[in-house]
């Protein structure tokens, strides 16, 4: 029988199914507000959130834990800037702020998931047998 908290893909972290949740929040946020106007701002916004998930998902596939530290490096500066662009937006009053701060708190959650799982992988707290070791919860 399968066991449930084993991570058979990447599609099985907590992480990658939060980071998802937030691009899919900031598309919809871009989308349904003054910013679908404002294109480069919008495509920078929409391209660092959806960089959160993408590097998660390749670090998980490529195997080694170095790779996959360095990936989870990468999402965590889109992860930043995403946070940044949201705070300027909100300022600018281009998003909603009950729903900028819906999304500052999911974000928020990815970004505590993330240094966990990193400071797992760094500790070496793991096995050794690779990415696919790590607790489902991150």
């Amino acid at each position: 029988m399968d066991d449930p908290d084993e991570i058979r893909s990447y599609r099985d972290l907590k992480v990658w199914q939060k980071s998802m949740d937030a691009a899919d929040l900031v598309m919809d946020l871009i989308d349904t507000g003054p910013l679908s106007k404002k294109y480069r701002l919008a495509g920078q916004w929409e391209a660092s959130s959806a960089s959160v998930p993408a590097n998660i998902s390749e670090g998980h596939e490529l195997g080694s834990r170095k790779q996959y530290l360095a990936h989870l490096y990468h999402a965590r500066g889109s992860l930043a800037e995403t946070l940044t662009f949201l705070e300027l937006f909100e300022r600018r009053k281009l998003v909603d702020t009950d729903r900028a701060r819906t999304a500052w708190n999911l974000l928020i959650e990815v970004r505590k998931m993330l240094y966990k799982l990193i400071s797992r992988l760094e500790s070496g707290s793991e096995d050794g047998s690779g990415p696919a070791t790590v607790n489902p919860e991150t």
